[in-house]
């Protein structure tokens, strides 16, 4: 009877208790909030702009060719730089994936050493080796392959090659890593079925790692977007790209609104590119 009572007789309120670890996120949430969230939350409303005037921005930045050309180029200069480091890294991460777990490692040092090299340093680099009397123009010119120095530098190719060598390492580390998650004994079996080592390549390996290179390019076209220091070291000024010119609107003209706008616009875009990096990477990790 007592046992009957006991059931039907509601539980005792517990008192209301922090769950465990929370009190040690709140410092680091609002920290992310006040250096984060609210600059965010200031560009937006910077970009909108006053009652009446709602848009104005936006409507400036759609009808200024030269903003819509800055957009295009940089656009364009962003999906060169992707196609050139699909082009070096995939055999660069194939050729690694071949050598023998000691060689392995060597390469994966060497391919990690340049993220202890300042960028600014790697991209001065490129002036001398770019450079009119640059090692590569002497080359040329004592191999008599040209008479006159070749316009490496303050161009788009100067700005593609230096953007390219700073990026090539997102797209191999990660490329590198799906290789080395592959199971060889479906190689393997190939290989016992007569299938030609071109064939196990193209119809297999190829295949499987196609998901983390499309993960690899999107994530390198979402850096190029932001890329400032290496357009306006290697550009001269001369290949305009969105960083330099939201440096231009803010620091030198100043039109924070319209500086504003066209930040949010990149957000967007990066928004949209980081959400199909997102979908591709899963499944890259399902297969």
């Amino acid at each position: 009877m007592s046992d009957i009572v006991s059931e039907t007789v509601p539980p005792q309120k517990r008192p209301f208790s922090m769950p465990q670890g929370l009190g040690q996120l709140i410092p680091a949430a609002v920290f992310l909030l006040l250096l984060f969230n609210l600059p965010i939350l200031m560009m937006l409303g910077w970009s909108i702009g006053p009652e009446g005037d709602a848009f104005k921005h936006y409507a400036a930045l759609a009808k200024g060719s030269v903003y819509m050309k800055v957009l295009g180029n940089t656009m364009y200069i962003a999906v060169l730089t992707t196609l050139a480091c699909c082009v070096l890294g995939y055999p660069l991460a194939y050729w690694m994936w071949r050598l023998s777990p000691r060689g392995q490692m060597i390469a994966l040092g060497l391919v990690v050493l340049t993220f202890w090299i300042s960028i600014l340093v790697r991209t001065y680099a490129w002036i001398v080796v770019l450079g009119n009397d640059g090692i590569v123009n002497r080359t040329l010119k004592y191999l008599g392959l040209t008479e006159n120095s070749v316009a490496f530098l303050y161009n788009q190719v100067g700005v593609i090659i230096g953007t390219t060598n700073v990026l090539l390492p997102f797209l191999v580390l990660p490329l590198f890593a799906a290789m080395l998650k592959l199971d060889k004994r479906v190689l393997q079996a190939a290989e016992s079925m007569g299938a030609s080592p071109s064939t196990i390549f193209f119809r297999i390996f190829f295949p499987l790692t196609i998901p983390a290179l499309a993960a690899g390019a999107i994530l390198v076209f979402i850096l190029t977007l932001g890329f400032f220091i290496t357009p306006a070291i290697l550009g001269g000024g001369r290949v305009p790209m969105i960083a330099n010119m939201l440096d231009t609107l803010v620091n030198r003209m100043p039109r924070w609104e319209l500086a504003a706008a066209i930040s949010t616009a990149l957000l967007v875009f990066t928004l949209v590119f980081y959400a199909a990096y997102q979908w591709v990477e899963k499944k890259s990790r399902i297969q």
